[in-house]
């Protein structure tokens, strides 16, 4: 791919590519001549796909791959245009509706750069940006004295990123930790509640899942005081046990055995093994 460090951005370019885009999404869409298939969705039957293509961003990302990062930004904004142009056809909005309102938001939500305000340190942006969505959510509401601090979370997102959000909000009223040591001793004691209950005479299945619920609601709340985003951190935990096991499977080819034929304990020195390489590697 290309790299264009000073290049400036050509709006008519984009102008022109985005209408094309329209256009393209309008024809698949189009009754007489259109796509069967793409004729056949709805946003609840796409919705699955443009999450897909959020985390095929993100990966990209997480390998430094540019030209696949392009690519998948690509099929993100795609999946923009499709709900738009299924909106279009339902007369729910338009896709410049969903332009105008996101540069509305921008320009309202940063009133640092836009209203030329005074200049502010990022703790100070970040919390004029909650404040100002919190008011956004109090006019949104039919029922302003139903309004909760942690309104507007969505239910929808992965499970550790509405952990640190719903934790994020509450901690804006002192409800926090002090440090990460509590915190420590609440997983401590956490993993001391799920011990209990796997080890009662009558194991309760729901009490356990309930345990190991509070045991990652704990980590999250761990990893966010020191300063990690949960997922993030999975994500990357997944990627690094992903490749020691395939190491690990390279070394136990090359010595002619396979992985599901070893006890726990050679399975273990080749687990070593793999994370001395990965150590080792620059």
């Amino acid at each position: 791919m290309n790299n264009y460090p000073e290049t400036p951005i050509n709006l008519n370019k984009i102008n022109e590519n985005i209408s094309k885009l329209v256009l393209i999404m309008e024809q698949l869409r189009d009754k007489q001549g259109g796509c069967e298939w793409d004729l056949e969705q709805t946003y609840e039957t796409i919705a699955p796909y443009t999450i897909e293509e959020a985390y095929e961003v993100v990966e990209a990302i997480y390998e430094s791959d540019m030209d696949k990062l392009c690519d998948e930004l690509g099929d993100l904004l795609l999946q923009v245009i499709f709900h738009a142009q299924i909106a279009h056809e339902r007369g729910d909005f338009q896709l410049e509706d969903v332009i105008s309102a996101v540069c509305d938001k921008m320009i309202r939500r940063h009133p640092h750069i836009f209203a030329k305000t005074e200049a502010k340190t990022v703790p100070e942006i970040r919390k004029t940006w909650e404040e100002i969505k919190q008011l956004e959510r109090e006019q949104l509401s039919e029922n302003k004295n139903a309004i909760s601090l942690l309104d507007g979370i969505s239910t929808t997102l992965p499970a550790l990123t509405r952990a640190i959000k719903l934790q994020q909000r509450a901690a804006k009223i002192g409800f926090d930790w002090p440090s990460i040591y509590p915190a420590f001793e609440k997983m401590y004691e956490e993993i001391e509640e799920l011990k209990i209950e796997i080890e009662a005479d009558n194991p309760d299945k729901n009490k356990i899942q309930d345990e190991v619920g509070d045991i990652l609601f704990v980590a999250t709340n761990i990893a966010r005081i020191a300063g990690h985003e949960p997922e993030t951190s999975l994500i990357l935990a997944n990627r690094k046990f992903e490749r020691r096991f395939k190491q690990m499977e390279v070394r136990s080819r090359n010595n002619t055995q396979n992985l599901q034929d070893l006890s726990l304990e050679e399975l273990e020195s080749y687990w070593v093994m793999a994370k001395n390489i990965e150590k080792n590697q620059p």
